[in-house]
Formats: C-alpha cells, sequence, structure tokens
C-alpha cells in the first residue's frame, strides 16, 4: 500500500517555547512553522504542505482570530495557504507563484483545500502586524533563496523569524521559483544573502533567539558571521566546494545532477556548480 501523505511527511506537533509563542514542527522534524499570541489575535507563520488539516490543528492551540503569513512563497511554506480565506505574503509571490501553482509543483491537488481562491494580501517593509500588546514587524529581505522573502521582527519577545534565509545547515541558492521570468543572477544574490545576514547581524541587539523554518531552531547568531564569510570565500576563491550533496530531499531534486554544496566554517549553500564557477575567485 502507497503510504500517505500524513506518513510521508509527518505528522503536527508543537509545543510552548514561550506562554505566548509556540513551536510547530512537521515533515518528521525537518520543518518549522510558528504561532505567535497577543491578547487580540494570533498569528501563525507559514502554512506547510496543506497536509494533515494544519488549520485544525492550530485552532486547537488557540482560540484568538487567526492571522496567517508566508516568510515566503515556496511549496513548503505556503501550498496550505487554502485552509485560510485570506493569507499575507510578499508581492514577489507573484514571482515565485509557478513553484506553489504550476502542475506537479505540489505532491497534491492544492485546488481541493477549502479556499483555493483564499486573499492575497501584500506585505511590504515596514508594515507592522499588531496582535495586541505585540507588534510584529515585517522586513524585506532581498532576493537571495527566493524572490519572495520576509523576515518578520517581533521585539517584545525578542524574536526574529528568518525563513530559509539563513538555516543551521545549508541555504538553497540555486533558483527555484520554476519560473523562466524570474530574474536570476548568482553575483547579485549573493550579495543579496551577505546584505540580508549583515542586516540581521545589525538588528542583533533586538532579538535573543534567531528562527529558521528547517534545520533547528533557535540557531547561534554566530550562523550569521559564517554565511557573510561564506560569500566573501566565494568572491575570494576559499570557499570549498563539494559535489556530494548529503542531503535525501535536495537529493530528489530535478536539478541535484548540477548542484554542489559550497562551505564556509558552519554555514553553507546549495547551488549550481555551472553558476558559482561563474564567480568563485573573481572578487566581487
Amino acid at each position: 500500500m502507497e503510504p500517505s501523505l500524513e506518513e510521508i511527511f509527518g505528522s503536527y506537533t508543537a509545543w510552548k517555547a514561550k506562554e505566548s509563542t509556540w513551536f510547530l514542527n512537521f515533515m518528521n522534524g525537518s520543518e518549522n512553522m510558528y504561532l505567535l499570541e497577543g491578547s487580540e489575535k494570533a498569528l501563525l507563520i507559514d502554512t506547510g504542505y496543506g497536509v494533515g488539516n494544519l488549520r485544525a490543528f492550530v485552532e486547537k492551540l488557540t482560540d484568538k482570530p487567526l492571522l496567517v503569513v508566508n516568510t515566503h512563497y515556496h511549496p513548503d511554506h505556503a501550498a496550505g495557504n487554502g485552509e485560510f480565506e485570506e493569507v499575507y505574503m510578499s508581492k514577489g509571490a507573484e514571482l515565485d507563484a509557478p513553484s506553489v501553482e504550476s502542475p506537479g509543483a505540489v505532491p497534491f491537488n492544492i485546488t481541493k483545500l477549502p479556499h483555493p481562491d483564499y486573499k492575497k494580501i501584500w506585505l511590504k517593509e515596514g508594515d507592522q502586524i499588531n496582535l495586541g500588546g505585540r507588534v510584529i514587524e515585517v522586513l524585506e529581505a532581498k532576493p537571495a533563496h527566493c524572490n519572495s522573502g520576509l523576515f518578520f521582527l517581533d521585539r517584545k519577545e525578542r524574536m526574529l523569524f528568518c525563513g530559509d534565509d539563513v538555516e543551521s545547515a545549508q541555504v538553497m541558492m540555486f533558483d527555484n521559483s520554476k519560473n523562466p521570468e524570474a530574474p536570476y543572477d548568482v553575483r547579485q544574490r549573493l550579495l543579496n544573502l551577505k546584505a540580508n545576514t549583515q542586516r540581521m547581524k545589525y538588528l542583533e541587539g533586538d532579538y535573543d533567539w534567531l528562527l529558521p523554518n528547517h534545520n533547528g531552531y533557535p540557531i547561534a547568531k554566530s550562523y550569521l558571521d559564517d554565511f557573510t564569510g561564506l560569500v566573501d570565500a566565494v568572491f575570494a576563491g576559499t570557499a570549498v566546494i563539494e559535489d556530494k550533496l548529503n542531503h535525501p530531499f535536495v537529493e530528489m531534486d530535478p536539478k541535484a545532477s548540477g548542484l554542489c554544496r559550497v562551505r564556509y566554517q558552519k554555514a553553507s549553500i546549495f547551488i549550481e556548480k555551472e553558476e558559482v564557477i561563474k564567480v568563485y575567485g573573481k572578487g566581487v
């Protein structure tokens, strides 16, 4: 018998990290989502693949009116959006939309969710989400991992939610928008990765927990220095390039044969080898 999607991706689990903050986990431990509560509303950060009825699970954790945001518009973060009437996201989602909405992008039919025509509400730099005594600030990420990245800064609880732009293990830096019209310039993408990490570094006095969506959380702020250093090391030609990916999910990607892993200290990225060679050791 074929395994169900719930068996493949794993059921949802959750625990309170603070009295007003839930950490949610799925994909057998490899992916995170977050539920933040204020005195008036709650905020769900990301919706996963839409497997296993996330909304019903979340509504057991909070009875407050629920707002939903995406850190970025990729299938493992936004394919479950159709469980909700409206979702807040970056306008860059228009470029990344094929990664979620094109046929075969998601291993099930997202049009079967309760709200397939849910309302997309654009967020931009400087917007604020007021949950009642808890204000979440919206920061726009420069296109690096994707075209639709948003960071969310919670100064009250001292948390920064950084999506997939920084992780403890690796960041995917190859073009995975599935949109032939989406711009991809490897030099600019790497410079954007550096700019994003430098901005998070600049804000480090405003948060204690750096919270990505994969591979452990919270993570040490020192990863920011390592990713900044990785970009410099690529341009200097000193970063380590490995052909072996050592990542089961990435190895299933159609582009896997052309990818490599690039390492510097604790940071690494997956990127198309042909692309990174264009800038490797060439200087900024």
